[in-house]
C-alpha cells in the first residue's frame, strides 16, 4: 500500500496542468499498449478543470486512442442532466466535446433527472452495477489505469468528507451523500474500496487554501478525518502540487 506517495511541486498551477496532462497522456497510453484498454477517473473542481483543459491543448493527445478508453467519475453533483455544476457538464465543455470519445465509453454518474429521478441512494446503486458490469471477473470496479482526484482544503477528496459515514464505507463502491458541507448538498461519491482499486491515484491541490490541508494529509494515516490520507493506489500514489499548496510541507 503506498498511502501517502511521493509530492512534485510545481511553480504554479499552469505549470501543474501541463506536467499533469503531459504524465497523463503517457499513462494511459502505456496501458492502452499493454492492456488493450484504459479506465481513467476524472475530477472535478479547478484543479481538474485546468487540468483536462489543458489536455485539449496538449499536442501528444493523439497518442490516446479514444475507442479503447473508458471514463468514469470519482464524484458528481446530483443536479440535472447538463447542469452547469455538474462535474460531467464541465468535463465536456473542457475536453469531451473535443475529442472523438466513444459516448458508450463515457460513464456519467446519474442526473436527478435520470431514470431514477430524485433516489439518490438508488442512482448510486446503479452507478455501481454499471462499474460491476465493467469489472473483471471476481470484482466489482474496473481496474483503474488512473484515478485522479482535488484535495477540498477541508482534506475531502471525491464528496467523501471529513466525519461522514461514506469515509467509513468498506463494501459499497458507490454510496450516496447527503448534507454535504459545500453545495449542492446532495452528491454520489465512490468510497475507498472503489479508489484503493484504480492501479494509481493522482491527488491535485493547488492555491494557498490548499496549503493546511495538504500537510494535515501528508501527516495523516486517519482516513475518516483526513479523506485525502485514504486515497491511495494498489501501485502508486502521486501528489502534484504548487509551490503555494506544498508551503506548509516539511523541507524535503
Amino acid at each position: 500500500m503506498t498511502a501517502h506517495g511521493p509530492v512534485r511541486v510545481h511553480a504554479d498551477t499552469a505549470l501543474l496542468a501541463k506536467a499533469a496532462a503531459t504524465g497523463l497522456i503517457q499513462r494511459v497510453a502505456d496501458a492502452q499498449a499493454e492492456f488493450d484498454v484504459a479506465h481513467l477517473v476524472l475530477t472535478g473542481g479547478r484543479n481538474g478543470n485546468a487540468l483536462l483543459h489543458e489536455l485539449s491543448l496538449t499536442p501528444t493527445l493523439g497518442a490516446i486512442d479514444f475507442d479503447r478508453l473508458h471514463i468514469w467519475w470519482g464524484d458528481e453533483r446530483f443536479l440535472p442532466s447538463g447542469h452547469p455544476d455538474r462535474n460531467e457538464t464541465q468535463a465536456r465543455e473542457a475536453l469531451l466535446d473535443t475529442v472523438p470519445v466513444r459516448e458508450e465509453l463515457v460513464h456519467a454518474m446519474p442526473a436527478s433527472d435520470g431514470p431514477d429521478g430524485d433516489d439518490v441512494e438508488a442512482a448510486a446503486a446503479r452507478y455501481a452495477a454499471e462499474l460491476a458490469g465493467a469489472a473483471p471477473a471476481g470484482a466489482s470496479v474496473p481496474a483503474f489505469t488512473l484515478a485522479m482526484f482535488g484535495v477540498g482544503p477541508d482534506t475531502h477528496v471525491a464528496s467523501l468528507f471529513p466525519g461522514f459515514a461514506a469515509t467509513e464505507e468498506t463494501v459499497r463502491t458507490v454510496v450516496a451523500v447527503r448534507e454535504a458541507p459545500k453545495p449542492p448538498p446532495t452528491r454520489i461519491t465512490l468510497t475507498f474500496p472503489a479508489i484503493r482499486a484504480a492501479h494509481e491515484v493522482w491527488l491535485l491541490a493547488a492555491g494557498e487554501d490548499k496549503a493546511e490541508a495538504v500537510a494535515t494529509a501528508r501527516a495523516s494515516s486517519d482516513a475518516t478525518k483526513t479523506p485525502a490520507a485514504g486515497a491511495y493506489g494498489s501501485a502508486a500514489t502521486l501528489w502534484l502540487v504548487d509551490r503555494a499548496a506544498a508551503a506548509k510541507l516539511p523541507e524535503q
